[in-house]
This record gives structure tokens, C-alpha cells and sequence, in this order.
């Protein structure tokens, strides 16, 4: 609760700061690091920052060299040019504003306006995200954005309008998988015993306990130190991940099970969005739409070059055959794939199914 509270005190702080000091390009820090500003005459060529009217605060988990931030500061770049230099975006990542459920918090709250989040903390609010945690529901990066860019995809974007997040757009984080410091993992088997750290989803910790792995809840900012200290063996995250945040250099075997894969939405504060002209909003949809291709090629590239890197720095890279695995976790979907609070609707189920049938794997 302390943390929750210093959080939100935090991003107050840095709030105020940005709205007082919104005369120039911002510098705003927190924990050492500096936003990324996309107001600046610079980005656009158009108005200089003094002249912003809106100053708009953006908070991710990830480094800023990974495609979340990466994405969120071209979609800031093109609100400026929209807007002609009216409305400004500043991009703090690295956890500086808190972990994601404080981010959304943020959101609702007032005290940040735009994120970019993992589905995961997002079962509070809706089931309908559930759909996307089911493991090996994907085989696919084609089929898991065929179904983000559908009518299903958008309907679920905007399933929580009415708990105050507007849905912008579908960024994304790639599939994930398992590095540890134990052993290659092959087969379900390899995890038994593995203590390893997860999201805080219900899904998630389900299908790594029905393989034998010890699922710890973690929030992003605390994995690296859990790691190095040794009161985690394990964690599972896309390459883009695993790379920007150095997990390298406390993993020594990363096995590409691809369980999940991970779209990452982008919000912003609805009582924030409709106190703007509508001018204004269109722009700011416009430009979610316009990055969205964009922060896509970089998590395409990052999962090639990351990896490699990964194998540069030291780590052990394996392949998997994934049937043995989905097998292993056939009983999440009877636990899960039914009527009621906390589970997947068995409609949803089978439209973002219909869906991934008409993009078979290759």
C-alpha cells in the first residue's frame, strides 16, 4: 500500500511539473532517467513546445529502447503534427510512474493520460481480455493480429470504456518464453519445481502450475533484483523484453516455448480524452492508428536482433516442440473456457478461433 500511495504521489508530482514547466521541452525525471518529449518544434517542425495546450503524460514498464516506448513516442510525434504543436506527448518508461495496475490507476485517476499495457492486469476490469492469456491459443504473430485488427479485436479494445480507459489502439510485445538460470527447457517436465515469476493472472499461473512450475507474481520493476538474488529461477517475456531489460546478464537459457502471445493496448484516460476538442481527439486516434504499423516493425525487428544479442551476451537459446506443451495445458481451457466471472466466454472463444482458422499456420 505504502509503494501504491508513493506511486501516485509520484506521478502527481511529475503531473504538476509537466503542466507548469509545458513552456519547454521536457525534461521531467524520475529514478534518474528522462521522458522522451515529442513536443518539441524539432519533432514536428510545427509549433514550439511553449506553445502546447495540452501536456499529455505517458507511462510504460518497459526501457526506452523497447517498441512500446518506442511506438508511444511516434504516435506523440504525430499528435504534434496533427495539432500543430497544440497538444504534447512525453513518454516515461522504466516503471518510473509505477507497475501497470498503478498505471491504469493513473488513468482514471487523472494523474497520467496515456499507457501502453499488457492484457494481463486488464482481467479485472473485463473477462473479454482473458481470450488472449489462454496458452498456445496462437501459433501465429499473422493470426493473433488478425484478431486484434477485427471487429472482435475492437470490441474487446473498447470493453472497458465504462471503467474510464479509452481504447486507442493494439500495440504489441510478441510471444513470450521461458528464460531460467537451471536448465534448457525442452518439455513440460524441465519446468517441475522451476520457481519463476509470471503476471498477475489468473490463466498464466494456471497453465505453469498444471506443468509443474512454481508461478510467483511479480511486478516488472522488482524481476531483474528477484533474479540476481536468486528468489526466482525463472520468468517468461517476449525477446524485446528480455533484451532491453538486460535479463541477460542474470539468465543463462532461454527456450522459445512462445505460450502466450502478448497484445499491449493503448489507453488514455477517457474524462482526460473528452475534455478535449474534438479536434483534438481525432488527432489523437488518427496518430494511434498511424503508429500502430510502426511499433509493430519494431517488435518484428527486436525479436530477431534481440535474440541474437541474447546469444551474444552469453545465453543459451533451444527451440521447443510445442505439442507436448499443449498438451500439458489442454485442462486450462476446460478450467477456463466456460461461463461465469473470471473466465473466458465460450462465444468469444469460438469467434477469435473462426478467426485464427482463416490464417492457418504455414
Amino acid at each position: 500500500m505504502k509503494k501504491r500511495i508513493l506511486s501516485v504521489l509520484m506521478v502527481a508530482a511529475m503531473t504538476s511539473a509537466v503542466f507548469a514547466g509545458c513552456g519547454s521541452s521536457s525534461t521531467g525525471s524520475a529514478a534518474g532517467s528522462t521522458a522522451a518529449s515529442t513536443g518539441s518544434a524539432a519533432a514536428s517542425g510545427s509549433a514550439a513546445a511553449g506553445d502546447a495546450e495540452y501536456s499529455m503524460i505517458a507511462g510504460t514498464t518497459t526501457p526506452d529502447a523497447h517498441p512500446y516506448n518506442l511506438g508511444l513516442v511516434k504516435m506523440g510525434e504525430l499528435i504534434n503534427e496533427k495539432t500543430n504543436g497544440a497538444v504534447k506527448l512525453d513518454v516515461f518508461g522504466n516503471s518510473q510512474l509505477g507497475g501497470e495496475r498503478d498505471l491504469i490507476e493513473g488513468l482514471q485517476l487523472g494523474s497520467v493520460q496515456v499507457t501502453c499495457v499488457s492484457t494481463a492486469p486488464l482481467s479485472g476490469f473485463t473477462d473479454m481480455f482473458l481470450v488472449f492469456d489462454l496458452p498456445f491459443i496462437f501459433e501465429t504473430t499473422e493470426q493473433a493480429r488478425a484478431v486484434m485488427d477485427s471487429e472482435v479485436g475492437e470490441q474487446i479494445l473498447h470493453s472497458v470504456d465504462e471503467q474510464g480507459l479509452v481504447g486507442l489502439a493494439w500495440f504489441e510485445n510478441g510471444f513470450r518464453n521461458v528464460t531460467n538460470n537451471v536448465k534448457p527447457v525442452t518439455v513440460p517436465d524441465d519446468l517441475k519445481g522451476i520457481k519463476i515469476r509470471t503476471m498477475e493472472n489468473p490463466i498464466h499461473m494456471a497453465a505453469f502450475k498444471v506443468m509443474g512450475a512454481d508461478p510467483t507474481p511479480m511486478a516488472m520493476g522488482d524481476v531483474f533484483t528477484a533474479l540476481q538474488q536468486g528468489t526466482i529461477d525463472a520468468e517468461e517475456n517476449p525477446v524485446p523484453i528480455v533484451e532491453t531489460n538486460k535479463f541477460y546478464e542474470v539468465q543463462k537459457y532461454i527456450s522459445m516455448t512462445g505460450h502466450l502471445f502478448s497484445p499491449a493496448p493503448v489507453f488514455i484516460g477517457k474524462d482526460y480524452f473528452e475534455s478535449l476538442p474534438a479536434e483534438y481527439q481525432d488527432a489523437i486516434k488518427e496518430a494511434a492508428d498511424e503508429a500502430t504499423p510502426y511499433q509493430r516493425e519494431q517488435i518484428d525487428e527486436q525479436n530477431v536482433s534481440g535474440l541474437e544479442s541474447l546469444k551474444s551476451n552469453g545465453m543459451e537459446a533451444n527451440e521447443v516442440e510445442k505439442a507436448p506443451f499443449q498438451d500439458a495445458t489442454k485442462s486450462v481451457y476446460d478450467e477456463y473456457v466456460k461461463e461465469g466471472t473470471g473466465c473466458v466466454s465460450p462465444d468469444l472463444y469460438s469467434q477469435v478461433e473462426e478467426i485464427i482458422a482463416q490464417h492457418p499456420a504455414q
